[in-house]
């Protein structure tokens, strides 16, 4: 395993809070959940990821955005890029070189062909343009793009540049499984969490993704470190059902927004169009979901 790899346990996916009639970027909610992922125990805060709405946001935007973290919080960070291209995807990656500096502990790359080779050859050529640490995001809801597991693992095995690998190809636990067992790189659950036990039993190195309540995935992952599957299942029980309320397709984004601002997190739930907003006939159910795990932060 590689000097760049990233350290276990839970990178939190921030949310990109809007305010106002223009649906403008709120910096204060924004200050205010990055403070509170780092006082839960985050490893690392993952900034501009596809929970961050990145692809709904200027370049501007996401440059204050990125800006407003790094001002806000000491932890490392790995930066998302939304493009599929490589050309695009550098300016991407220079834009998070410039504004993040030293605290840039990677890039997140997603997967962009189902050819191992095609792949290979992006993520090579992304490194050499710009000497970034990548992680690897296998995500074909966001992407597209579904690659067989043996081709992700030729794409990198042996590219020491290679950060991490983010596995939300379904079924996670099998694709974890199997990416644990023939890469030396840490490779992280995400999909809200959900399943996070199962992918840790299998060799996850912790997960990166988002949750109302961090605090639950950080108990998880620091348990099973400390006790084993036992104790993880344990303290990961209370939060189950809120994060499977959270992963609804579709409406999980605005649902996940809705319990930040019922723990008092962020100012409004707003989320950018084409996204759905959330039903309200799920409202009172977040009420009830939230005040079951504990309600305000």
């Amino acid at each position: 395993m590689g000097d760049v790899a990233l350290a276990p346990g839970v990178w939190g996916v921030l949310a990109t809070p809007f305010a106002g009639p223009e649906l403008e970027v709120d910096r204060a909610s924004l200050t205010r959940l990055a403070g509170h992922l780092e006082t839960a125990g985050a490893t690392g805060l993952t900034v501009l990821g596809v929970f961050g709405e990145a692809a709904r946001l200027s370049v501007a935007e996401r440059r204050a955005v990125l800006a407003a973290v790094v001002d806000a919080v000491a932890l490392p960070l790995v930066v998302g890029a939304t493009s599929l291209a490589t050309a695009p995807l550098l300016d991407e990656v220079r834009m998070a070189q410039d504004v993040a500096g030293d605290r840039l502990a990677a890039v997140m790359v997603q997967v962009h062909s189902p050819s191992a080779d095609l792949l290979r050859a992006h993520l090579e050529a992304v490194h050499a343009a710009t000497g970034a640490a990548v992680v690897v995001q296998d995500y074909p809801v966001a992407s597209g793009v579904r690659i067989g597991g043996e081709d992700l693992v030729r794409a990198i095995d042996g590219l020491p540049f290679v950060a991490a690998v983010k596995a939300e190809s379904q079924p996670t636990a099998a694709a974890v499984a199997m990416l644990t067992a023939r890469l030396e790189v840490p490779v992280f659950g995400g999909l809200g969490g959900l399943g996070l036990l199962d992918e840790l039993a299998v060799g996850a190195a912790g997960a990166m993704t988002g949750f109302s309540f961090p605090e639950g995935l950080v108990a998880c992952t620091r348990a099973f470190a400390e006790e084993g599957f036992a104790a993880a299942r344990d303290a990961f029980l209370p939060y189950l059902p809120l994060i499977a309320f959270e992963q609804q397709p579709g409406i999980g984004l605005a649902i996940r927004k809705e319990c930040m601002v019922a723990r008092g997190l962020i100012a409004g739930a707003a989320v950018r169009p084409p996204s759905p907003g959330m039903p309200a006939a799920l409202r009172e159910q977040v009420t009830a979901q939230v005040g079951a795990v504990g309600g305000r932060a």
